[in-house]
């Protein structure tokens, strides 16, 4: 195996970020203080407090360096979590404790695209706090180890305009991605398909900028869940893919790609296994109905069995091709998804990439790399090359340090 092939390290598409407890207050001008988020201590646990919001921090989401018998989903406090959760030091120390030579992280507290600030009663001082955020990461976090992050930055995401003027005040300072949501109308967003073009200032920008468009699952409002007593290890199971899944067929059936055709998107945490299936469903439900849905969109209301009037059509439904739109615009990231790996012939070994989800439950860590190689034991070792870093190197435009040392 060549140097530049080496298999001993990977590239995290997905990994997070605990909030130091003084990031804003160390950051924010002196009269946003009193109302930017800060840490609570209540009942001996540690509670987030953003204007008259109060929030906890789960103990799943902060689950590496214990014991699974002891994990939790119950509210925690930094004093009992890793310091890697929050302390780029320790961070550092456990990315090379399990072979993560570089990663891609997202928020926690704001929310994994900075959800947090859209809720914000005071625009201003939300746009302050997530400028502060993203600040605080070029300078303290990815700052603090060239060539070990791939800056992914949250934007107003109430604001596409603002949005826009983030993206380009960003983009000098080396971002690579953007976190955006995965459901923009559960969450009461213009949409893909909004016919004014609500979001064509920050697609723009992107595309010039280079960045890609992260949507990382749970983004989208409230968890699905099938019943109010389904228990929530079942719903747990459930989600990932659940909500991605629609998120992928929203955009490719968008005119999005169409009008940015150098925009890449990145389904975060998502897995890999459900995207063969609605591919070729897709593209199966597109042959078969090509003919009507092309002279327009006509919604079927399912309950009553009568036809809304046609629109017109923002796609050109007779020559949209779906699995060439996804192999060219879209990625997906897994930590382990052993049937999307059987199925690569269809997803494209070029779409995928790897994750660790550090520091939450769903993490192997320190054992990412024997983990991933297992998954991976039937795939050649150029395949295994872009799955594990390749891929992530080229689709976020990003070149990583040379790995601190030989692992064994």
């Amino acid at each position: 195996m060549t140097q530049q092939r080496r298999l001993d390290w990977m590239v995290s598409c997905d990994d997070h970020i605990m909030e130091p407890p003084n990031l804003w207050q160390s950051r924010v001008a002196a009269k946003y203080r009193e109302h930017a988020p800060r840490v609570i201590q209540t009942n001996g646990l540690d509670f987030w407090h953003f204007e008259d919001k109060k929030a906890p921090m789960l103990g799943l989401l902060t689950a590496m360096g214990r014991p699974r018998e002891q994990w939790t989903p119950d509210p925690t406090t930094y004093a009992s979590m890793r310091p890697g959760c929050y302390d780029i030091k320790e961070r550092l120390k456990d990315m090379d404790a399990g072979g993560i030579l570089a990663s891609l992280c997202f928020g926690t507290i704001t929310g994994f695209a900075g959800q947090m600030w859209m809720g914000a009663q005071d625009k201003e001082l939300a746009l302050a706090c997530l400028q502060a955020w993203n600040d605080w990461l070029f300078e303290e976090w990815v700052g603090a180890a060239p060539g070990r992050f791939i800056p992914c930055i949250q934007i107003p995401l109430w604001d596409a305009n603002l949005a826009a003027k983030e993206v380009e005040r960003c983009a000098p300072k080396g971002a690579k991605a953007l976190s955006f949501v995965e459901n923009l109308g559960a969450l009461g967003l213009p949409t893909l398909n909004d016919r004014n073009g609500y979001w064509n200032p920050l697609w723009a920008a992107a595309e010039e900028a280079q960045l890609v468009i992260c949507m990382h699952q749970g983004t989208g409002g409230k968890r699905m869940r099938t019943a109010i007593d389904t228990p929530e290890v079942a719903t747990m199971a459930w989600a990932i893919g659940t909500m991605s899944s629609g998120c992928l067929l929203d955009w490719l059936f968008s005119p999005v790609f169409h009008k940015y055709p150098r925009l890449q998107i990145a389904l975060s945490e998502g897995g890999i296994g459900w995207m063969p299936y609605f591919v070729e469903r897709a593209e199966e439900v597109l042959n078969n109905h090509r003919g009507w849905a092309a002279k327009g969109d006509r919604r079927i209301d399912h309950t009553t069995q009568t036809l809304g009037e046609a629109t017109e059509n923002l796609v050109d439904f007779l020559t949209l091709d779906i699995r060439k739109l996804f192999r060219k615009h879209v990625s997906g990231c897994f930590i382990k998804d052993e049937a999307g790996l059987a199925m690569l012939d269809i997803i494209g070994e070029d779409n995928v990439c790897l994750e660790t989800d550090y520091p939450h439950s769903d993490c192997k860590w320190p054992d990412n790399i024997p983990h991933a190689m297992h998954q991976m034991r039937k795939l050649d070792d150029e395949v295994k090359y872009k799955i594990m870093r390749g891929n992530a190197e080229r689709i976020y435009r990003f070149k990583p340090s040379e790995p601190p040392f030989v692992r064994n």
